[in-house]
């Protein structure tokens, strides 16, 4: 991207965060499983700054076989032994047993005729919210959005997590005013409405 545009300042530091910045967040985003990997690599960020899991990304991908929910819930001991010896993660053990717990919740929903994408945009009906002051590091939205999935069995979802979640995925638009991905992510936005 050229150096001339104008991004949101936390982008600006590393060029991965600026290809994310330009290329993924903020956009709208309806598919279940990308949003279930999406959250789970939030989780992941707990306590840590994203541009470490952005970094090691790939290296989850290949260790919970693309996020696939199916292959995931039937994760044992086995594979979290593997996963806390592979230095291309976070080695927590309580992250990768949430991941794992998270895929089965997942299934669960998707069984008793849940999508998780409905589920999801459901708290904002079906459109993203445009957020147009300060960025909150969370809301209100975000806690009942955080209780909500507490209550179905996932873990590693606090409020502040879950805002975090909600931005990246596009459920809210926080490109900061001047940011030339603000009305990009806002026309998407109107595109599904």
């Amino acid at each position: 991207m050229s150096a001339s545009k104008s991004r949101c300042a936390w982008a600006e530091s590393d060029p991965l965060l600026q290809t994310y910045h330009d290329e993924e967040w903020g956009v709208p985003d309806f598919d279940s499983r990308s949003l279930w990997e999406t959250l789970m690599l939030e989780g992941f960020q707990a306590g840590l700054a994203w541009i470490i899991v952005l970094r090691k990304r790939d290296a989850f991908r290949r260790a919970f076989r693309n996020f696939d929910p199916k292959v995931v819930s039937r994760f044992g001991e086995k594979e979290i032994a593997k996963m806390l010896e592979n230095p291309g993660i976070i080695r927590s053990r309580a992250k990768i047993e949430a991941t794992i717990g998270g895929a089965r919740v997942y299934l669960d929903m998707e069984a008793s005729g849940t999508k998780f994408s409905d589920f999801a945009w459901n708290f904002v009906e079906g459109r993203p919210l445009q957020n147009s002051g300060p960025v909150p590091a969370t809301t209100p939205l975000a806690e009942t959005v955080s209780k909500e999935l507490k209550r179905r069995g996932f873990k590693f979802v606090g409020p502040t997590i879950v805002y975090a979640w909600m931005q990246a995925v596009g459920m809210v638009n926080d490109h900061a005013a001047d940011c030339f991905r603000r009305e990009v992510c806002a026309r998407a936005a109107r595109k599904r409405s």
